[in-house]
């Protein structure tokens, strides 16, 4: 069956309640772990009070998906049980519906887009679904699953617009307050908005004075819009390197609590994922994902406007391999660590050997050069280089310009 907000959205009643949270607490007992929370040195030195990191990157299935999947599933009537399950996903929902079903004896049959990264529908298999790859976008997927779920009865589990869903992220709430009581801000990601309306909705009725934010990809910001509007907005085309929260229209369900409960709703550039996913990585040494990474880049942009002690929620840590080579790549330059620039020289036998020797008293580190001497562009005399380096920062790469003009050479892009 397909599922509609009508269905559970009772008139003037809130969708989800504290009890409703408690009770996923008690039902995710011994399935989904209390993950660590991690002090970040470098981010409380940069933000200027202590932050802390949530890393259900190291949850079950490498993402808090688990969380609400199990409580959707645990929830269902016994007919509906028999029945089965059907999902769509590229990825953190697949693996939680897989292991949620296979934890309570349920079928499970997930769609993926084709071009599902290979590791992520592996993994969905190995957690016991039959896994079927239909379309080449994720809504393409959505609406092979409802097709599906009408034709054969199974029980369709969104992955963010149901109470249970909601209820069952919210337990994080809790246990952020349990592990820093302390906590003055929690910043999460936020795509259809199932996980930051689970967390309001736990935190706010314990804690009110903490500021909940939500953080999305600028390319896939559906919220603000909604927000201003005053209903979910659906907007075009949404596009970010984060598919974790790379939705279109958020949720029916947690739009009204977002909007009760949230705090603020933040955007974050490309540049700036990819900056606190590399960040991730070399200074708290953990694997995040890009959606993951999004409180941290929250935190990057506009350290000075948090109040503290902060705990940033590190949703996810699925990332595959290529997206992440290309990631860090991205990040790196980002971060300044990458430095591309052409230049013309004089061309004669040892002048790309000189500019080399320039480069290495500079201790920038070569990764790739281009030599060209043939082009109509070019002098009779002239060659163009172009190289790919590797540096230690802006201030570095403002240094290994001056150092290229002061002995000669100019910069031509």
């Amino acid at each position: 069956m397909s599922y509609s907000a009508s269905d559970y959205l009772p008139a003037k009643a809130p969708t989800v309640t504290l009890d409703d949270v408690r009770g996923a607490q008690k039902m995710l007992s011994g399935v989904a772990k209390v993950t660590a929370l991690q002090h970040s040195h470098h981010l409380s030195q940069l933000v200027g009070t202590p932050v802390h990191l949530k890393c259900e990157n190291l949850q079950r299935t490498g993402s808090f998906k688990l969380r609400g999947a199990y409580v959707r599933i645990a929830g269902l009537l016994p007919e509906e049980r028999a029945a089965g399950v059907v999902a769509a996903s590229a990825g953190n929902h697949a693996q939680g519906v897989a292991l949620a079903s296979s934890l309570l004896g349920v079928r499970s049959t997930v769609f993926m887009p084709v071009g599902a990264p290979l590791p992520k529908v592996a993994a969905t298999r190995d957690y016991g679904a039959e896994v079927r790859l239909h379309g080449q976008v994720v809504d393409e997927t959505l609406a092979a699953a409802q097709e599906y779920a009408e034709r054969t009865g199974a029980v369709f589990i969104h992955p963010f617009d149901h109470p249970d869903i909601v209820a069952g992220q919210g337990t994080l709430g809790l246990e952020i307050l349990e592990q820093c009581p302390e906590v003055r801000t929690i910043v999460v990601g936020v795509g259809g908005g199932g996980l930051a309306a689970g967390i309001a909705v736990a935190v706010k009725a314990l804690r009110p004075d903490v500021r909940v934010i939500g953080v999305q990809a600028a390319g896939a910001a559906a919220y603000p819009p909604s927000l201003t509007a005053g209903h979910p907005v659906a907007i075009p085309a949404p596009a970010t390197m984060a598919d974790g929260i790379k939705v279109g229209r958020p949720g029916d369900v947690p739009f009204t609590l977002v909007r009760d409960l949230v705090d603020d709703v933040r955007t974050v550039s490309e540049d700036a994922l990819s900056s606190a996913l590399l960040l991730c990585l070399e200074r708290a040494k953990l694997v995040v994902e890009p959606a993951g990474a999004s409180p941290v880049a929250a935190l990057l942009s506009e350290p000075e406007s948090f109040e503290g002690p902060v705990v940033a929620l590190l949703s996810g840590g699925n990332v595959d391999p290529l997206l992440m080579q290309r990631v860090l790549t991205h990040g790196m330059a980002a971060a300044g660590r990458y430095l591309s620039l052409r230049l013309r020289l004089t061309d004669r036998p040892g002048a790309l050997a000189t500019l080399l020797g320039v480069l290495s008293v500079a201790d920038a580190n070569v990764l790739d050069v281009s030599h060209v001497r043939t082009d109509p562009r070019l002098g009779l005399t002239e060659a163009e280089v172009e190289l790919h380096l590797e540096t230690k920062g802006p201030a570095h790469c403002a240094e290994v310009g001056a150092a290229l003009r002061e002995a000669g050479y100019t910069v031509i892009g």
